[in-house]
């Protein structure tokens, strides 16, 4: 069995809408997948959807090491956004001829996850994946739709980054690929020089990096998830710009800018 993961975020969920061509594309890119043999498993996360809401209701978006600091009521709001963005990406899947279900990592328990502690209180670290949800929905002809909500061991809610989640479904997977869409082209050596762009780093450098502070905000859990899911059995790491067409079958092919993350 083939499996590709792809993580969908930052800018390239800023259209939800049904005829969204990021989804539109997204769609087409994972079916020609699913018939050529390879099941996929879209995780996605909803960053500018949970600033939106939280701002609407009076609450700060705060972020330490590019993690969302998240208290009890913004666990809530974070909840409702990634719900909707969960339900709206769907709609505009299924709608462009891809079948697909939403999920929570609440579903089936299929996430579990522990606090980070202080100072990000209800954000989840290393959640654990019970696949058996996510094969059934496979062998039904569906793909998965995951979004980054988590349960701990008392069965509350946890908000886990979405390329935390994504690396630990492509370790527990064993994934093939994981593809981890945004809105930057490629891990740059040097985060404020356009022109330091890696086409490929391995485990190594990407440690030094995340030590030495060169792979940080919303880049750091990115590279902390290609470590995890290599770690753990994925057997490729790619990072692209999913704002681009068809950008999860180009980032496979690497015919657009990517980084890779090899051993």
């Amino acid at each position: 069995m083939t499996v590709v993961v792809v993580k969908l975020g930052g800018h390239a969920l800023d259209s939800l809408a049904a005829d969204s061509p990021v989804l539109a594309d997204l769609a087409n890119d994972v079916v020609a997948l699913r018939e050529a043999g390879t099941d996929v498993v879209v995780v996605h996360g909803g960053g500018p959807q949970i600033a939106q809401l939280l701002d609407t209701a009076g609450l700060e978006s705060r972020f330490c090491e590019g993690l969302r600091i998240t208290d009890v009521a913004t666990m809530a709001y974070v909840a409702m956004a990634l719900s909707y963005v969960n339900v709206r990406i769907v709609a505009a899947l299924n709608h462009a001829g891809l079948a697909c279900a939403g999920l929570t990592g609440a579903d089936a328990t299929l996430a579990r996850a522990s606090s980070l502690g202080a100072p990000w209180d209800r954000a989840g670290a290393s959640p654990a994946i019970d696949v058996r949800l996510i094969e059934s929905l496979w062998r039904a002809g569906v793909t998965p739709v995951l979004c980054s909500v988590a349960v701990d061991g008392g069965g509350d809610l946890l908000n886990c980054n979405a390329d935390t989640v994504a690396g630990a479904v492509a370790g527990a997977t064993g994934a093939s690929s994981l593809v981890l869409l945004s809105d930057v082209d490629q891990l740059r050596s040097d985060a404020d020089d356009a022109q330091s762009c890696l086409s490929s780093v391995t485990m190594d450098q990407v440690r030094s990096m995340i030590d030495d502070g060169s792979a940080r905000d919303g880049m750091r859990p990115k590279m902390v998830a290609a470590l995890d899911a290599l770690g753990a059995g994925a057997r490729r790491i790619v990072v692209a710009n999913g704002t681009r067409r068809h950008a999860l079958r180009d980032a496979l092919s690497l015919s657009i800018p990517t980084t890779e993350v090899v051993r």
